[in-house]
C-alpha cells in the first residue's frame, strides 16, 4: 500500500499518552477523505458512490443528533398543555397550544414561570425530546411477533398487549401528543375492541394530560401492576424477544427492530414491561391448558383483592387469597330437631290420608345431600332464628317433600352424542330440557327494569321506572287487600280479619311508594310453595328498600342506610334476613325487625350490581362493576372468596341448589361458572349476544339457565366440558340483536344444549320452580323502540 492506504494502529496503548493519541490520530472527515482518494484512484467508481452517500447520510444523521435548541415562544407553546386551571381542576390552563401565545399575552412573567413550574411529574427535557412514533412502532412489532407466535404460546401472549397499549397511549397523552395518541388508538384499538370495550371507551375520553392526572382508572394503571399469568418457556420467549429482537415473528416482519427506529420501540416496550406488569410464571405446559385459563385472573387485580390478615402486602393472585381463607361450611343448613320430629309426624299423616308407602313421605328426599368433601354447618354456625317453629314452617316442610317427589328430573348427559335426527331424539330432549313458560309485558315504553314469581307460582310482581309495582295473581284469583277504616279492637280471630278484607279486587294491583325507578322485587320464602307469600321486598333508585305485606297491600316498613341508589334486593333462604346491594359500592345485611342494617360489605371498588345468598345462609355472594364477584361470611362481615375473570361489570349471580357452584354474568356476554370451595373457575361458557339478565339452576343442579337482551333463554349443562366453540346459524332470527351484532354466525361453547328465542322480549327473569318447571319475564320491545 502506498500513503493513501489509511494507518493501521501499531502501538500499545501503553506506548502512547493520551494527548500524543490525541494530536496524532487523524479525524473522522481526513479518514473519509483519504479512503474516497483511495477509491478513486483504484478506479473502483461503485464503491466510491456508494461510500460517498454513506458518508453524507451519516453526516445528515449527526447534525439531526445534536441537541436543537428552540426559543423561549416554543418551549411555551410545548409545555403549556401540562397546567391545570386552579379554578376547575382537572381543565387545562391552556388547552390548545396553538393559541397559547395569544391567551399568554395577557399574564405577566411571573405567571409565565409559574406555568412552566407546574408541570406536575413529566419533566420538560422529556417531553421535548421523546419521539412519537417509538411507541406505534414498539407496538406494532410486539403485535407482529405475538400473532406469529406458535398456537400453542398465542393465548398466553395476547394478553400482554393490552395493558402495553393503555400505558402507550397514556404516555401519548400525558407528554400533550394528542394527535399521535389518536393516530395509535384509531389502529390498534380494533384488535383489543372483543375483550376490553368497556376499558378503551373509558381511555378514548382522556385527551388531555390533566384528564389521566385526575382519571381514578388511569391512576390504577400508573400505580398499580397488570397481573399476567405465563408459562415458563413462554416468559423464556418473551425476554429473548425484549432483549434480542428476535423469534416468533409473523413471515416479513420485525425488521424494524434491527434499526434505530426499532431499537427505540423495544425499549418503549421494555419500559412499560419494566415498571407496570407483573409475571405469574407457572410451571404448567402451555399446551396442557385451554387458552382461557391465561385470561383469568390478569389484570390490575392487586386492589381487587383485599388484604390478608390486616397486613399492607399486596396479593396478585386470586388464588393465593382463597387458599388464605380456608375450608368452608357449604354443606346444607341443619334442621332443628323439635321441627323435624314435628315434620316427619305430618309427613306420615299424610302418607296414610293419600295411601302412599311412608317412603314417598321420606323427609330426607327434600334434603340436600352433602356432596364428597363438603363440610355441613351446626345450629350453631346459623344466624339467629327465631326459637320456635310455627305451623307454617311445617307446612313448608311437607310441601317440600312432595315437590321433591313430583319433581320433573332434568338430566342434559343424556343429550351426549345424540343424534338429532333419530326417532328418539324428541322423547330424550324432553327428558333433559325444561318447560319454559314465558310472561310477557306490553305497552310498557317507560321500561320495567324487573320482576320475580312466587315460589307457590301463585303471584307475579314486576318493579317500574315510574317508581311504583305492580302485582298480578297468576291463577286469576282476585288480591285484595285491608279496609283503611277498621278498628284493630275489633279483630279477634281469623274470621274477624276476614271480614275486614275489601269487598272488591281485581287480579292486579298497584303499590305505590318509592320516588325512584324500582330495580328489583323478591317474595319471601318463609312459606315456600305451601302457600302465598306474605311479604315482598323491593329495592328503588330513591336509596331505600321497601317491605311490602301482601295481606294489606301497603308498604309496612322503609329501610334507609345506604348513600346512593340500590340495584338489588334478595330474601335469605330462611328468611327474616335479606341484603342489599348499592351505587354507594357496599352491600349490606338487614332485618325485618329492625330499621338498621346488621353488617356492611364493604371492598368492591365500583358499585354493587347484586347479590346472592348461599342455601345455607352462612355466605353472601356479591357481582360488581369493577368486574369481579365476592363470597362474603355473612356473621363476620369478612371476604372469604375473590372471583376474578369476567370482562365488564357482574349484572347477575346464581349459587346452584347444592352449595357447589357459583354462575355469574353480565355484559362482557359470558357465564362463568366457579367451584365456591376452592375459588376456582371451572369453565367459561359463550353464546349470547348481549348483556346476560338472569341466571337459575335446577334443583339438581344439572342444568343452567340464562336469559338476556338478546330476546333469548339458554340451556347450559353445568356437568358438561364445554370449552371448544361450535359456530350456530342465526339466518332464522334476522331481526333478533344477535344477527345485528354478528353476521352469519355465532360462537356458543358445546356446553350450550339449547336456545329458546322470543319474537323481541329482552329476558330479565328466568327462575325454576320447586317442580323444575321454568318461568321466565320480560318487557316486548316493538319494532318502533329504539
Amino acid at each position: 500500500m502506498s500513503g493513501n492506504t489509511p494507518p493501521t494502529a501499531s502501538h500499545s496503548p501503553s506506548a502512547t499518552s493520551p494527548s500524543q493519541t490525541q494530536e496524532n490520530a487523524p479525524s473522522g472527515a481526513d479518514v473519509d477523505r483519504l479512503v474516497l482518494q483511495y477509491l478513486r484512484a483504484k478506479g473502483h467508481n461503485v464503491a466510491e458512490k456508494a461510500f460517498l452517500s454513506e458518508i453524507e447520510g451519516s453526516s445528515s444523521d449527526a447534525q439531526s443528533a445534536r441537541p436543537e435548541t428552540i426559543n423561549a415562544e416554543e418551549l411555551v407553546k410545548t409545555l403549556a398543555v401540562f397546567t391545570q386551571d386552579s379554578s376547575r381542576p382537572g381543565d387545562n390552563a391552556l388547552k390548545d397550544s396553538s393559541t397559547v401565545l395569544s391567551e399568554l399575552s395577557a399574564i405577566n412573567p411571573p405567571a409565565l414561570q409559574t406555568l412552566i413550574s407546574n408541570i406536575s411529574s413529566v419533566g420538560s427535557e422529556e417531553i421535548l425530546t421523546e419521539n412519537p412514533s417509538d411507541k406505534p412502532e414498539g407496538f406494532r412489532e410486539l403485535v407482529a411477533w405475538v400473532e406469529g407466535s406458535l398456537d400453542m404460546y398465542r393465548p398466553e401472549f395476547r394478553p400482554i398487549l393490552f395493558p402495553i397499549f393503555c400505558h402507550f397511549y397514556l404516555d401519548l397523552i400525558q407528554a400533550g401528543r394528542k394527535d399521535a395518541a389518536l393516530q395509535f388508538f384509531a389502529t390498534f384499538s380494533p384488535q383489543l375492541e372483543a375483550a376490553h370495550s368497556a376499558t378503551l371507551h373509558h381511555l378514548s375520553t382522556l385527551l388531555l394530560p390533566a384528564h389521566v392526572q385526575n382519571d381514578e382508572l388511569a391512576q390504577r394503571f400508573r400505580d398499580e401492576k397488570y397481573f399476567i399469568r405465563i408459562s415458563r418457556s413462554g416468559f423464556g420467549l418473551l425476554l429473548g424477544w425484549l432483549t434480542e429482537g428476535m423469534g416468533g415473528e409473523a413471515m416479513g416482519a420485525g425488521h424494524g427492530f434491527y434499526g434505530e427506529k426499532g431499537k427505540r420501540g423495544r425499549v418503549a416496550v421494555m419500559q412499560v414491561v419494566n415498571n407496570h406488569l407483573r409475571f405469574d410464571v407457572t410451571s404448567s405446559n402451555s399446551a396442557s391448558l385451554p387458552p382461557h385459563t391465561w385470561e383469568e385472573s390478569t389484570g390490575l387485580t392487586s386492589s381487587l383483592i383485599p388484604h390478608v390478615n390486616g397486613t399492607r402486602s399486596k396479593i396478585y393472585n386470586p388464588q393465593a387469597f382463597n387458599l388464605s381463607k380456608g375450608e368452608l361450611k357449604l354443606g346444607p343448613a341443619p334442621i332443628p330437631e323439635d321441627l323435624r320430629t314435628e315434620t316427619e309426624r305430618v309427613a306420615r299423616e299424610k302418607a296414610v290420608l293419600e295411601g302412599l308407602p311412608s317412603t314417598q313421605y321420606d323427609i330426607s328426599l327434600a334434603r340436600p345431600q352433602i356432596l364428597p368433601g363438603m363440610v355441613a354447618p351446626t345450629e350453631s354456625d346459623m344466624l339467629p332464628l327465631p326459637p320456635n317453629f310455627k305451623s307454617a314452617d311445617i307446612e313448608r316442610e311437607v310441601n317440600a317433600i312432595r315437590d321433591a317427589r313430583k319433581r320433573i328430573r332434568l338430566d342434559p348427559t343424556t343429550l351426549h352424542g345424540l343424534d338429532l335426527t333419530s326417532p328418539q331424539a324428541s322423547s330424550v330432549r324432553a327428558r333433559a330440557l325444561p318447560s319454559i313458560c314465558a310472561y310477557t309485558l306490553h305497552d310498557v315504553p317507560e321500561g320495567a327494569p324487573c320482576c320475580t314469581f312466587s315460589q307457590d307460582n301463585s303471584l307475579m310482581a314486576a318493579g317500574f321506572s315510574e317508581s311504583y309495582i305492580r302485582l298480578w295473581n297468576l291463577k286469576g284469583e282476585k288480591l285484595r287487600g285491608m279496609r283503611s277504616d277498621f278498628s284493630a279492637t275489633s279483630i279477634r280471630d281469623s274470621a274477624s280479619l276476614r271480614k275486614i278484607k275489601e269487598k272488591k279486587g281485581s287480579s292486579t294491583r298497584k303499590l305505590i311508594g318509592h320516588s325512584g325507578p324500582v330495580y328489583s322485587v323478591d317474595f319471601d320464602p318463609l312459606s315456600g310453595s305451601a302457600a302465598p307469600p306474605k311479604y315482598l321486598l323491593s329495592a328503588s333508585a330513591d336509596g331505600t328498600s321497601r317491605l311490602w305485606s301482601m295481606d294489606t297491600m301497603t308498604n309496612i316498613v322503609a329501610f334507609r342506610g345506604h348513600e346512593n341508589l340500590v340495584w338489588d334486593v334478595k330474601w335469605s333462604p330462611l328468611g327474616t334476613y335479606f341484603a342489599t346491594a348499592s351505587r354507594d359500592r357496599t352491600a349490606r345485611l338487614w332485618s325485618t325487625d329492625r330499621t338498621d342494617c346488621l353488617r356492611i360489605y364493604a371492598g368492591h371498588l365500583g358499585d354493587v350490581d347484586c347479590v346472592q345468598f348461599h342455601p345455607n345462609s352462612l355466605y353472601l355472594a356479591t357481582g360488581s362493576s369493577d368486574w369481579t364477584a365476592r363470597l362474603w361470611d355473612v356473621q363476620r362481615g369478612l371476604c372469604v372468596r375473590v372471583f376474578l375473570g369476567h370482562q365488564g361489570p357482574v349484572s347477575t349471580l346464581a349459587i346452584s341448589p347444592d352449595g357447589r357452584y357459583l354462575a355469574s354474568a353480565g355484559e362482557d356476554l359470558a357465564i362463568n361458572l366457579w367451584d365456591i370451595g376452592s375459588g376456582k373457575r371451572i369453565k367459561k361458557m359463550t353464546g349470547h349476544t348481549a348483556s346476560i339478565y338472569s341466571l337459575a339452576f335446577s334443583a339438581e343442579s344439572s342444568l343452567l339457565l340464562s336469559g338476556g337482551a338478546d330476546w333469548t333463554v339458554r340451556c347450559w349443562d353445568v356437568k358438561g366440558a364445554g370449552g371448544t366453540p361450535n359456530k350456530r346459524d342465526t339466518s332464522t332470527d334476522s331481526n333478533s340483536p344477535a344477527s345485528q351484532k354478528v353476521e352469519g354466525t355465532i360462537e356458543s361453547t358445546s356446553d350450550m344444549i339449547s336456545t329458546f328465542p322470543t319474537k323481541r322480549t329482552p329476558i330479565i327473569n328466568v327462575q325454576f320452580t320447586p317442580r323444575n318447571l321454568c318461568l321466565v319475564g320480560g318487557i316486548y320491545q316493538s319494532p318502533d323502540t329504539r
